[in-house]
């Protein structure tokens, strides 16, 4: 037992390696990590994106570094790791939001675009966290992986979402698996649901009154999600607050699986 609650969330001194960290969830998972005291990686296609993100995090006072990486080219990722940890130190947490969504009916689903989606969200997530957990058992050391996921790794929708649910649903039971096989190692895996979460990326959604209130009609507590609503979940994931929890996929929807 302790009588010191609050240094269970403490992150301080800890490398945390965030992929897809140039985008608007990742940035903001690893601004959170930083005011914990977590030093920061951000991982993302573009150097001058992640450079930019790595820049404000900077003006917390951790030390924070940007790289590029590809998930689809597995040598790119085991380089960002291995750059990683020659300049920050070992890698004690990864953060993995790397995703991409191309919305088809069903019945017209490419299988360039099914590919597509799978190898970015499905083969990349596992990627990610192979690179990181060699590593870490490499290391001796274990750790905490947490993926973003989606409601809809639970859910269906009455749109054109066929490759994305598969690939979230897939994550799903991945990190149940990854889970499984390296808590001998003590590496924790875990994931982040949410709903619809508003970035940049679905201002086109939001900005269409009528599909924005058809949306907000679905979730109980009446408002979408926003990357802020992501964070606390994240730094306890990341932190030893969650050193029992592993396997979970959490939900972070208002209340959408409560009604579904």
């Amino acid at each position: 037992m302790t009588s010191d609650y609050r240094s269970m969330f403490d992150l301080s001194g800890k490398v945390v390696f965030a992929a897809g960290g140039a985008g608007a969830i990742g940035a903001e998972l690893a601004l959170a990590a930083a005011y914990f005291g977590a030093n920061i990686a951000i991982a993302d296609v573009s150097v001058d994106a992640c450079a930019s993100v790595a820049g404000e995090i900077a003006k917390t006072g951790v030390a924070t570094m940007s790289v590029a990486i590809d998930v689809l080219r597995p040598e790119s990722v085991d380089a960002a790791v291995s750059a990683v940890e020659a300049e920050l130190g070992p890698i004690d947490v990864l953060i993995n939001s790397v995703g991409t969504h191309i919305e088809q009916p069903a019945e017209e689903v490419t299988l360039e675009a099914w590919d597509t989606v799978l190898d970015i969200n499905l083969r990349g997530a596992f990627v990610l966290s192979q690179a990181v957990a060699r590593a870490m058992i490499a290391g001796g050391r274990g750790g905490s992986h947490l993926h973003i996921t989606s409601v809809r790794s639970a859910l269906g929708i009455r749109r054109g979402y066929a490759a994305y649910v598969s690939s979230k649903g897939g994550l799903g039971l991945l990190i149940k698996q990854l889970a499984s096989e390296w808590a001998k190692y003590d590496i924790r895996v875990n994931g982040i649901a949410p709903t619809f979460t508003r970035t940049p990326l679905v201002d086109d959604y939001l900005n269409d009154p009528e599909f924005l209130q058809a949306l907000v009609a679905r979730i109980p507590l009446g408002r979408v999600c926003e990357t802020s609503d992501l964070t606390g979940l994240a730094v306890y994931l990341a932190s030893d607050a969650s050193s029992f929890m592993t396997g979970q996929n959490i939900f972070v929807d208002g209340g959408v699986t409560a009604t579904q």
